[in-house]
C-alpha cells in the first residue's frame, strides 16, 4: 500500500506554480479535509486503501 497524499500535495504545488494558485487550493483544502476527518492510509492512522483515499480526496476538490 502506498500514500497517495503526498502525490496529490505535489500536483497541487505543480499548479501553484504554473499559476492555477485556486486550483492549488482546492487541492490542499481537500486533503486537509479528508485527514480531518481520518480518511487515510494505515501509516497516518487510516483505514483505507490507495484508492479509496484518493477517491475520498477527489470528491472533496471543489471548483472555486
Amino acid at each position: 500500500m502506498a500514500n497517495p497524499i503526498g502525490a496529490i500535495l505535489s500536483t497541487g504545488l505543480m499548479l501553484e506554480t504554473l499559476g492555477q494558485p485556486e486550483a492549488a487550493r482546492a487541492i490542499e483544502a481537500a486533503v486537509e479535509s479528508a485527514v480531518a476527518d481520518g480518511t487515510g492510509t494505515a501509516d497516518i492512522g487510516g483505514t483505507l486503501g490507495t484508492r479509496e483515499v484518493g477517491d475520498a480526496i477527489a470528491v472533496r476538490i471543489r471548483p472555486s
